[in-house]
């Protein structure tokens, strides 16, 4: 069985210079390695250390989000909830007004008119407030399927696509239809 090789010393191969040559070039070699090793190691335990911080900061966004998202869903919630408030407190007087009408027993026409009157007044002004307008197209006035609803056609001396009939008042709150006014369009006159 032949002998285990032993290490071969390269001062014994190159001399002592280039022994010497050697030693600080491997010693060069390994400082040079175990500093890109400390690098590497530095650099990766800084992108861990960021993983970590937008992780975290990741994690804090998305509960914003989520305690925004929340907050907006219950003021959606106290809008759809308290959201008429204002408009049933004008109402009210107009309800006194007919509940006082009512309770009266022996009044006049005369007096019954005036009453409603009144109480029409204080139902335009609750309106006015509400920012709710009527929507009454006038005989000639141009057909607008934005605010108007045709129920029919019909020949007429009007030009054709004008507002021949008012049937129904409309109603819009704040510029948004909540009603359309119903009407009957001219079709022009017939031949």
């Amino acid at each position: 069985m032949p002998a285990p090789k032993e290490p071969i010393d390269p001062k014994e191969l190159l001399g002592a210079d280039a022994s010497e040559q050697s030693e600080t070039s491997i010693d060069q070699g390994q400082a040079q390695e175990f500093e890109a090793t400390e690098d590497w190691t530095t650099l990766l335990s800084e992108a861990q250390e960021k993983v970590v911080q937008y992780h975290d900061e990741l994690l804090r966004a998305k509960a914003e989000v989520e305690n925004i998202r929340r907050r907006a869903a219950e003021d959606v919630a106290k809008a759809r909830k308290f959201g008429t408030e204002s408009f049933a407190e004008s109402l009210i007087p107009v309800r006194d007004s007919l509940e006082a009408a009512l309770a009266l027993s022996d009044q006049t026409a005369e007096a019954w008119r005036d009453g409603v009157e009144v109480t029409l007044r204080q139902l335009n002004v609750a309106f006015e407030r509400n920012l709710l307008k009527e929507v009454a197209p006038a005989e000639g006035d141009q057909f607008d399927p934005h605010q108007h609803q045709a129920i029919s056609t019909v020949p007429s001396e009007l030009p054709q696509g004008t507002v021949a009939q008012l049937l129904q008042k409309g109603y819009t709150i704040a510029e948004r239809v909540l009603r359309p006014a119903l009407v009957m369009v001219s079709s022009g006159q017939s031949a």
